[in-house]
């Protein structure tokens, strides 16, 4: 079984946060005796450092006690570091995707991984993306967009262009929302992140980008967000509007077979209801482990994407 959607913090990440702590005002709290220090980057998303975080051969023993044989392997959203200047944010990328890809090299049956980028310099972010794909990574994961930038803007141009010349795959996953309006009851993460998923992706399909960098291999993170449950709203407004319609090729409904969907849904009538509009060729089994809102195992119902995506 594979697994496309897991994290992992190598140790040399982990020095390089250590040792840059005041730059990138890193802070261990301890908010639970019971539970591990949380780390927060620059008084944001502080999440819990659990051991299988960082543990390598932890990781290896969970992913081989819950029967997966493969897993790809991501950076943490919140290690992204987008909120810094491009030089900074390039050097953790290095640190970042050689570990990774150093440590996928000693596993290759058992581990690939995803590159993170420096998305706020998109020159820099498309150099990050080759070499970490010239020393074996997959691909990168990215966040949905940067400073009220979607990603359909020109400025990305450089960095989709790489990407579809390595035929990479682009995971995008969201931060937690930031709307003023959500920020209790722990709706940043259970409606937010979805609705941020929701308008990269409609952004991007709305954009003709899926047509222009036809050779890039666009995962969704969690099921794809709310898009591919209100798609007949904009195959509506694609009849309706030249706006909508002007830009595409075809119709809003035919292009959600165009993305790759992880199964990161915790419903199966909501997966069997994503696999009947894209196809389970189309979705990848997906845990986002370790994190707490981790499908662990991975749902492999109606999700049969995941070597044909990996090619």
């Amino acid at each position: 079984m594979h697994d496309f959607h897991t994290h992992f913090i190598p140790e040399d990440v982990l020095t390089w946060i250590t040792d840059n702590q005041k730059t990138v005002n890193a802070q261990w709290l301890r908010k639970n005796p019971e539970k591990e220090a949380f780390l927060s980057i620059n008084d944001k998303w502080a999440f819990e450092l659990k051991r299988e975080f960082v543990d390598a051969d932890l990781y290896l023993a969970e992913k081989e006690k819950i029967g997966v044989t493969h897993a790809v392997v991501s950076p943490i959203p919140q290690l992204f570091l987008y909120d810094f200047s491009a030089e900074l944010t390039s050097e953790l990328a290095t640190v970042y995707n050689y570990s990774l890809a150093k440590w996928c090299k000693s596993s290759p049956e058992g581990l690939s991984g995803l590159a993170t980028v420096s998305l706020n310099h998109p020159g820099l972010a498309a150099q990050n993306l080759r070499e970490a794909m010239n020393s074996g990574l997959k691909g990168a994961i990215i966040g949905p967009g940067l400073d009220g930038k979607l990603l359909s803007d020109p400025s990305f141009a450089p960095f989709f262009e790489e990407a579809n010349y390595q035929k990479a795959i682009l995971f995008i996953h969201p931060l937690l929302c930031e709307d003023p309006r959500l920020k209790q009851r722990m709706m940043p993460n259970l409606i937010g992140v979805p609705w941020e998923t929701t308008i990269a992706a409609t952004d991007l399909l709305l954009s003709g980008i899926l047509d222009q960098y036809d050779q890039v291999k666009i995962l969704l993170a969690h099921g794809g967000g709310l898009l591919p449950y209100q798609i007949g709203r904009l195959d509506k407004g694609y009849e309706q509007w030249p706006l909508v319609s002007n830009v595409l090729k075809k119709k809003p409904t035919e292009y959600l077979k165009d993305f790759w969907y992880d199964s990161v849904l915790w419903n199966p009538t909501a997966l069997e209801y994503l696999a009947k509009m894209v196809g389970e060729d189309r979705i990848v089994p997906g845990s986002d482990y370790p994190f707490d809102l981790s499908a662990w195992p991975p749902e492999r119902a109606f999700a049969k994407g995941g070597e044909s995506l990996l090619k």
